[in-house]
C-alpha cells in the first residue's frame, strides 16, 4: 500500500460502501449518491477522495470510458480481514486473546454468537495457512 495513512477517512470509507453496494462507478454517480443535489464543490471533494483511495489502492480506475470508471479492489470481508490483522499486528502483538477477550466482555452476543464463537474455538483451524503451518510445528 501506499506510504503513510493507508487505513480509509470515514469519507473514504463512505466512496468505498457504495462502490461495495452498487458496483463500479463514475464520479457523477458517486457525487450524487453522497450529496444529494450536490454541485461542483461535491463532484470535486469526490474526485479527491477517489484520488486518495487509487494511492491507497483500495480503488481502481478505468480509464477507457470518456468517464472514468472506478471499482473498489477488495471485497467488503478482505477488506474488514485486513483491517482487523492490521489492528491485531499493531496492538496486540499479533494475538487474539487480548482483543477477543475484551470484546467478550464489553459487548453482548446472542446465543447463536455464542454458539458460533464456540464452534470456531472448538474447531480450532484456522484460515491463514501460516497459523495453520506454526501450529503443526508446535
Amino acid at each position: 500500500m501506499a506510504k503513510g495513512r493507508t487505513d480509509p477517512t470515514r469519507a473514504e470509507l463512505a466512496v468505498l460502501e457504495i462502490l461495495w453496494s452498487t458496483g463500479p462507478s463514475t464520479i457523477r454517480e458517486l457525487s450524487a449518491r453522497l450529496y444529494r443535489g450536490g454541485g461542483v464543490a461535491h463532484y470535486a471533494t469526490v474526485q479527491k477522495l477517489l484520488d486518495r483511495l487509487e494511492a491507497k489502492r483500495l480503488v481502481a480506475r478505468d480509464r477507457d470510458a470518456r468517464a472514468h470508471v472506478f471499482r473498489a479492489t477488495l471485497e467488503p470481508g478482505a477488506f474488514l480481514g485486513n483491517r482487523l490483522a492490521n489492528l491485531v499486528d499493531r496492538l496486540c502483538g499479533g494475538s487474539l486473546a487480548p482483543l477477543l477477550t475484551h470484546l467478550v466482555r464489553t459487548r453482548s452476543l446472542s446465543a447463536a454468537e455464542r454458539r458460533e464463537l464456540r464452534a470456531l474455538l472448538d474447531d480450532g483451524t484456522a484460515a491463514d495457512p501460516r497459523r495453520k503451518a506454526r501450529r503443526g510445528t508446535r
